[in-house]
């Protein structure tokens, strides 16, 4: 039995809560966020179907723990854990799964929030489902109070859409030059009993794609992923955000997840091309960032090993050294034209 088959089999025909119940724990995982966990805390506090908010304070060098604990003075509901040391958002979230017991976990980025009724909305749709998400709206952290969130990754409305593992991992191939734009960014509803019945939890070696890798697994599981339109989840664009922060060794522990998934069982045709492709497009990024220290060093086998390693890389890699060479003439350009006027 493929493992589609045996998820559909565990499913009840209706959702097991009433409307008002309080049936989902929040997970916050957040480290140096003293600055906008209040706002997280409280935007999911104001959910009336939210039975615990947990926030797993991953060895901040901030006050970040006191600040969430403050949210909690008058509301039993929020919990606050603070780990000695930093030890990623997959541990963290991990100890907040371990500490949750509701039938529904619903997962928030320290300095991202919710708005009112999101919840509600994505259980109003979670009979069959075991992942529900929403697109995302997006907004500049300085633009907050002066711009409306957009959505960002389907462009508006739409009919809810089953979202199986090729088309998953086929969109967190990051076309260059756009960010912020993958589908590992969807923030679901999920099972408890899901990942309870396959022991499902975040990889701990991973600091980047997390949410990647864990949803995939999710769907070489079987596991029932249901996409609707934007119903209050706002990703909140800063530049010091975790996403954007990253060294070759994250990028290298994302790619070889993809190698590992690729060893499991039962994988079909495009499943396995979807993640090929996955897996090299994450490579591409890798071996830039082999070129740059290759550079530095005048390592120069090192640097022409990166350009062989395939024809797709090749390709990007020249691209990039493109871009990077006309970003560097271009000021001498403008300099010498300013001085000829």
């Amino acid at each position: 039995m493929r493992g589609s088959d045996k998820a559909q089999a565990g499913h009840p025909s209706q959702p097991y809560f009433e409307k008002g119940d309080a049936c989902v724990d929040v997970i916050i995982a957040a480290r140096d966020r003293s600055d906008t966990i209040e706002r997280a805390v409280k935007s999911a506090l104001s959910e009336p179907n939210v039975r615990t908010v947990i926030v797993v304070d991953d060895g901040s060098l901030d006050d970040t723990a006191a600040v969430a604990s403050r949210c909690g003075r008058d509301d039993d509901r929020l919990v606050v854990r603070a780990l000695p040391t930093n030890r990623g958002p997959s541990a963290a979230r991990n100890t907040a799964l371990d500490i949750s017991t509701a039938p529904w976990i619903c997962v928030l980025d320290g300095d991202d929030y919710l708005l009112p009724g999101r919840i509600a909305t994505l259980l109003a749709r979670a009979a069959n489902w075991d992942f529900v998400a929403d697109d995302l709206l997006q907004v500049n952290e300085q633009k907050i109070g002066y711009e409306a969130p957009v959505p960002v990754l389907f462009g508006g409305s739409f009919d809810p859409r089953p979202l199986n593992l090729e088309g998953f991992v086929c969109g967190n191939i990051r076309p260059h030059g756009v960010h912020r734009r993958e589908l590992g960014f969807l923030k679901p509803l999920i099972r408890r009993a899901f990942i309870d019945r396959y022991r499902l939890r975040y990889d701990e070696s991973l600091r980047l794609g997390e949410d990647y890798e864990f949803y995939t697994r999710a769907l070489a599981l079987g596991a029932r992923f249901l996409v609707v339109p934007a119903a209050g989840y706002v990703s909140v664009v800063r530049a010091d955000s975790l996403s954007a922060r990253h060294n070759r060794q994250d990028l290298e522990r994302l790619r070889d997840s993809d190698t590992v998934l690729l060893g499991r069982p039962h994988l079909t045709v495009g499943e396995r091309r979807a993640l090929r492709a996955h897996r090299e497009s994450v490579d591409c990024r890798v071996q830039w960032l082999v070129v740059i220290e290759a550079v530095k060093s005048r390592d120069y086998s090192r640097f022409a090993g990166a350009f062989l390693r395939s024809m797709t890389i090749s390709i990007y890699l020249g691209r990039r050294l493109f871009e990077e060479i006309g970003s560097r003439i271009a000021p001498g350009r403008r300099a010498r034209s300013t001085n000829g006027n």
